[in-house]
């Protein structure tokens, strides 16, 4: 009951299996922003806040990936806090943005290339030679955290004329596309 070992085992097909086996490890490690919502613990993704004043709050927004989007969370929670208070609009006085442009994470890879050239001589023989090499190198590193804070004070009326101003449902509806 011989089985030729030539048809059960196909090198093609264990690579292919690798490239398979890698390509679904590294997608899901990477991690994405969490929707929109509160934290769910200390340190995990989604907003907080934090009474200052009567008309001042610190509003925080921890995520992962570029800041850009986390930013962007934060002023919806501000816009939203506002809105929730009783408030018109807005004013960012303070604004901390912890978090890599590149901090988006996944799949980047990168290619070298080399040359390089030689000659001399071994007994009675001389030698020269050239060589040229590829380096292809990959970043499977995932998404770092990202977090953005404020710190706004809240008005009712007209906005003040800052660029730091906002109006809340403007920005609820710009961010979110809820009026």
């Amino acid at each position: 009951m011989g089985t030729d070992m030539s048809k059960r085992f196909n090198p093609n097909r264990v690579a292919l299996a690798g490239v398979i086996a890698t390509v679904v490890l590294t997608t899901s490690a990477c991690a994405s922003l969490a929707p929109y919502g509160p934290q769910g613990g200390p340190g995990g993704q989604g907003y907080a806040e934090q009474r200052i004043e009567s008309d001042r709050y610190r509003v925080s927004y921890n995520g992962v990936g570029a800041p850009g989007p986390v930013a962007d969370m934060a002023l919806l929670r501000a816009a939203d806090l506002t809105i929730e208070q009783g408030y018109d609009w807005f004013e960012v006085t303070q604004r901390y943005i912890n978090g890599r442009p590149d901090s988006a994470g996944g799949f980047r890879p990168s290619v070298s290339v080399g040359v390089g050239s030689s000659s001399g001589r071994y007994g009675g023989y001389r030698y020269s030679g050239t060589s040229t090499g590829v380096g292809v190198g990959l970043n499977f590193q995932g998404p770092s955290p990202t977090s953005t804070v404020l710190e706004v004070r809240l008005g009712r009326g007209a906005k003040p004329d800052s660029v730091e101003a906002y109006d809340a449902r403007e920005v609820r509806y710009s961010l979110s596309g809820r009026g």
